[in-house]
């Protein structure tokens, strides 16, 4: 698993954070784009008595093109190669058609163009209901927290939870909770197979037990073990608190734990009777990887030894280790998820693959 930051340094981050964020809802008449020297662009969004100047992060761009129709490739070209031609047109597109959308800023940047409508459900929020949570599983571990640009991460690992894949093989059971505030996704909470031999974590998902224990406030998918829409989720702290606890004890369970120990288990028995590198070619298309990440879990492949679905898996989740973006490695974790879910007639097509 790939490491982050200290929770203390977490806690820190996200206190100083919330005393630097404001939100704003404007008229995009009231919203202007001008490109300065270094490259950037800077909004300015004017209000009734004054005006606010805010940098674009690149999350913020990229929702400003797609709210205005602009293929995101195109806007940052215009960007780096004519951006007067970009502030032409995004003014233009801006001022054309009264909307009315949520700005989140934070040091004087703006982190995320949304919909008024977007449910706030921000990550000091969140973390100050769910640390304690997870503090109080047997045995809990913080293996790994994170704040990125887009997603804070918690991912916690109990020492009282164990299964054993084969002789020596040993899992421990875990959870993953993640929210984004600033438009990139849901709230989603996810059990964490943790592998002691290679410190490798496995993100799953299980959309039966978000359904079994957690009702109606969650909506399930086959992406997520438990989601909560940002423009659905009209409970109060107290509700969310518990459905986020029930989520946390349905995860970190012996019984969540062996219904995915026994899909590991049995990913063992699925021989690469073709090429290895061609089996990778399948995996790498099906689930769009980079060349280098193909080249990646190819090299842990054949180092691992051993040429079966659960090397491969194990090839994924190891490698995502030494990817430099928490993002993209997280994503890595939650392939490995993806593979044990596979019918037997998919990992057939990329065990033969030649």
């Amino acid at each position: 698993m790939k490491p982050g930051r200290s929770l203390q340094n977490l806690a820190t981050e996200l206190t100083r954070q919330l005393e630097t964020k404001k939100d704003f809802i404007v008229p995009t008449p009231a919203m202007t784009i001008k490109s300065n020297a270094m490259g950037e662009s800077v909004l300015t969004a004017q209000f009734p008595n004054d005006s606010h100047d805010f940098n674009l992060t690149a999350v913020a761009r990229r929702q400003l093109a797609e709210k205005l129709k602009i293929p995101f490739q195109y806007f940052e070209r215009m960007r780096i190669e004519e951006p007067q031609l970009l502030d032409l047109n995004v003014n233009a597109w801006l001022h054309r058609a009264f909307e009315e959308v949520m700005l989140r800023t934070g040091d004087q940047k703006l982190r995320a163009v949304l919909s008024r409508r977007y449910r706030r459900i921000d990550n000091y929020q969140i973390a100050d209901q769910v640390i304690p949570v997870l503090e109080r599983i047997p045995g809990a571990t913080f293996m790994s927290v994170e704040l990125t640009e887009t997603r804070m991460y918690l991912k916690v690992v109990s020492r009282d939870v164990e299964a054993e894949i084969a002789p020596g093989d040993v899992v421990r059971a875990g959870v993953v909770i993640s929210n984004s505030e600033v438009g990139c996704g849901k709230l989603w909470v996810q059990p964490l197979v943790f592998r002691l031999v290679c410190a490798n974590g496995l993100i799953a998902a299980d959309q039966h037990l978000a359904k079994t224990h957690l009702g109606r406030l969650l909506e399930a998918s086959e992406e997520t073990f438990v989601v909560f829409k940002d423009d659905t989720l009209k409970a109060q702290d107290d509700a969310l608190l518990l459905a986020v606890r029930d989520a946390v004890e349905a995860a970190v369970s012996q019984s969540t734990l062996s219904m995915l120990s026994q899909k590991l288990r049995a990913t063992m028995g699925i021989r690469i009777t073709g090429d290895p590198s061609s089996a990778i070619e399948v995996l790498a298309d099906r689930y769009a990887l980079s060349d280098y990440e193909r080249t990646g879990v190819l090299r842990h492949l054949v180092n691992g030894g051993t040429l079966t679905g659960y090397g491969l898996v194990n090839a994924v989740t190891e490698f995502s280790q030494t990817v430099a973006d928490y993002d993209r490695a997280t994503e890595l974790e939650m392939l490995g998820g993806k593979l044990i879910e596979l019918q037997h007639g998919e990992w057939q097509r990329l065990a033969a693959a030649t």
